[in-house]
């Protein structure tokens, strides 16, 4: 798996509560992963790049509904909000820029935006950090709180050799006010998958709660193959964790759900797998219009019915062959790859499980080659 945002150690963990009883700690992580429920904040200049990062993040471009405008509407004191149309619970939040003024209290303006409330913060800039900024850098750590990011962003306009001289010399300025081991992420606000992105995600991944860290992946949009693969592992352990629920449902009652035969949880999940692989319709034709792509042609890159649409009809057709399947399955292997608890009804854990996975599989390979089609990477 994936060693960023750490799949397997999600799968670990979700084992080690089942193994331990503690179901009700692995129903509040699937609700959690479902749901996505993350607020991540940017702060800095409101500007173009800004704008287009805050939208870039939710895989909007500048005319989508729900899009960040520039200019901003929002006045230099506000905070703005901008939930995203695929995922509600994951918010960007456009926090004002740091006051310019002498003195400066940086307690005053944390308090203000309520900075402690957000999972992580992008500090943005485009020449140097300002001093005021760096001090609420160093207050946020005082309070212990790591997720905060420099990000410096380039434009079009920039050249690789501008940007590192520009990087180098934030660099300084912030061991000049005491910043230890100072890092700058540069990102390309209309092109994320370019520079230091895919590294700023590795470091969020290990500073935020896991939990957390799988949540953000799972409400990104699918801006390399490589967050396709992560998305795929976490909906893999997202999977298991549901199968044992629903397989241990008549040996511990748990609310989450029925039985096996109800397939709403399989629903949720392959719904949620859709929309976080950007396989919609609506996602795939956005994606096209961002690339200067014809959308039919990224549109029929999609070969699994569910990648299209998730229909009731077919998630039961995929858990009634998995049943029939079921026959050809070693039950040593089923034992081995079940929950204590749930290996009394077997059945229930390993058809799910099958169906499921086997559904995530396919979803996404399609969403791997409609990625690859957009960044012009078909073989």
């Amino acid at each position: 798996m994936a060693d960023v945002f750490r799949g397997l150690n999600l799968l670990e963990t979700l084992k080690e509560s089942i193994d331990n009883n503690k179901l009700s700690e692995v129903k509040d992580t699937v609700e959690d992963l479902l749901i996505s429920r993350i607020n991540l904040a940017v702060l800095g200049d409101r500007e173009v790049g800004k704008a287009t990062l805050i939208n870039s993040l939710c895989g909007l471009g500048p005319g989508d509904d729900g899009a960040a405008p520039s200019p901003s509407p929002v006045s230099p004191e506000e905070l703005a909000s901008y939930p995203n149309p695929k995922h509600p619970d994951f918010r960007l939040w456009d926090l004002p820029p740091v006051p310019l003024n002498s003195p400066f209290e940086p307690e005053g303006y944390i308090e203000r935006v309520k900075f402690l409330r957000y999972n992580a913060v992008f500090m943005t800039f485009t020449q140097t950090p300002h001093p005021n900024a760096v001090k609420v850098f160093l207050e946020a750590r005082s309070l212990q709180r790591q997720t905060v990011y420099f990000i410096l962003l380039a434009s079009d306009k920039d050249t690789e050799k501008s940007l590192e001289e520009q990087r180098k010399a934030s660099v300084e300025a912030l061991k000049s006010q005491d910043v230890a081991q100072p890092k700058i992420y540069l990102v390309r606000p209309s092109t994320l998958e370019k520079f230091d992105f895919p590294g700023l995600l590795e470091d969020i991944g290990r500073d935020l709660p896991e939990i957390r860290a799988h949540a953000l992946l799972l409400a990104l949009p699918t801006l390399t193959s490589t967050l396709v693969t992560q998305k795929k592992d976490a909906f893999k352990a997202l999977v298991w964790a549901a199968a044992s629920l629903s397989g241990g449902v008549s040996a511990i009652p748990v609310p989450f759900v029925a039985s096996m035969v109800d397939s709403s949880v399989a629903m949720r999940i392959l719904t949620k797998a859709q929309l976080s692989l950007c396989l919609d319709n609506e996602s795939v034709e956005r994606l096209a219009r961002q690339r200067g792509i014809e959308p039919s042609r990224l549109k029929g890159l999609r070969t699994c019915e569910l990648s299209v649409e998730v229909t009731k009809g077919e998630v039961k057709k995929r858990l009634a062959a998995a049943e029939k399947e079921l026959a050809t399955i070693s039950s040593k292997f089923v034992q081995m790859a079940m929950p204590r608890h749930a290996r009394s009804v077997s059945r229930s854990f390993a058809a799910m499980l099958q169906a499921l996975n086997g559904a995530i599989d396919e979803m996404a390979g399609d969403a791997e080659k409609i990625v690859a089609a957009a960044l012009g990477e078909e073989k």
